[in-house]
């Protein structure tokens, strides 16, 4: 009966390391950023003139957008102002 309450803290350490693991392999969410990319690294779709990833044609495009951490896109600065959860047309 002594190994029943041993067995029982191995059990829930092993648990807690899993939930642990898990919870560590768990993406943040995302969202897409518009305004924020470099010419040639945006994620997909910038608009007329691109078909998708990497196809944008200058730095910082305003239809253009790359997927960054949800909540931190409006706080992200470029030279033509922050980011934008919309597409602009500069």
């Amino acid at each position: 009966m002594k190994l029943a309450p041993a067995a029982f803290a191995a059990s829930l350490a092993l648990g807690l390391v899993a939930g642990a693991a898990h919870a560590a392999d768990a993406k943040p969410a995302m969202e897409k950023c518009y305004g924020v990319a470099l010419a040639g690294h945006n994620d997909c779709a910038a608009g007329a003139g691109t078909s998708c990833a990497g196809t944008q044609k200058t730095d910082y495009q305003g239809n253009a957008w790359k997927q960054v951490k949800a909540g931190t896109c409006v706080t992200i600065k470029t030279p033509k102002g922050n980011g934008s959860l919309t597409p602009r047309t500069s």
